[in-house]
C-alpha cells in the first residue's frame, strides 16, 4: 500500500490526514465481495449525478455508507480496546503525532509529496 499505516493497523494516512483501516477479522472472500459492491456503488453515484437523478444519486450514496460500515470503515470501530475512533482526524494532532512526524520526515524528498507541487502548476502556459 502506497499509503503509510499506523502499526496498530486501524488507520492509514492521506496529506496528513488518518482514515480507518477495513476491519481485518473480515476474510479475503467478505472483504473481496464488499469492496467489489463499494467499487459499484461509486459508479452509481458517479452515473446518477452525470443523469442528474438525485434519488438515485442518493440510493447510491446510502449503498456506499452502508457498505462501508460493513467493512469496519464507518459506524463503530472494530477494535476492542475502547480507543477512540480518529477517524478523519489529523495525524499531527492525535496520539499519533510523533509516528507520523517521523514517517513524514523519511518521505519527504524534494517537493512535499503529500500535496500537490503547485510552483510548477502556476506557471503553466506562461512561457
Amino acid at each position: 500500500m502506497k499509503h503509510p499505516v499506523t502499526a496498530d493497523g486501524r488507520y492509514f494516512v492521506v496529506r496528513g490526514r488518518l482514515w480507518r483501516m477495513a476491519n481485518p477479522d473480515l476474510s479475503d472472500d467478505e472483504r473481496a465481495s464488499l469492496v467489489k459492491r463499494l467499487m459499484a456503488a461509486r459508479r452509481a453515484v458517479r452515473d446518477a449525478k452525470a443523469d442528474q437523478a438525485p434519488e438515485l444519486e442518493a440510493a447510491a450514496h446510502r449503498e456506499v455508507d452502508e457498505i462501508k460500515r460493513a467493512l469496519g470503515e464507518r459506524g463503530p470501530v472494530w477494535w476492542k480496546d475502547g480507543a477512540p475512533d480518529l477517524n478523519r482526524h489529523m495525524a499531527k494532532n492525535t496520539p499519533y503525532a510523533a509516528w507520523y512526524a517521523k514517517v513524514f520526515a523519511a518521505s519527504v524528498k524534494g517537493p512535499r509529496q503529500d500535496t500537490p507541487d503547485t510552483s510548477r502548476r502556476s506557471n503553466r502556459g506562461r512561457r
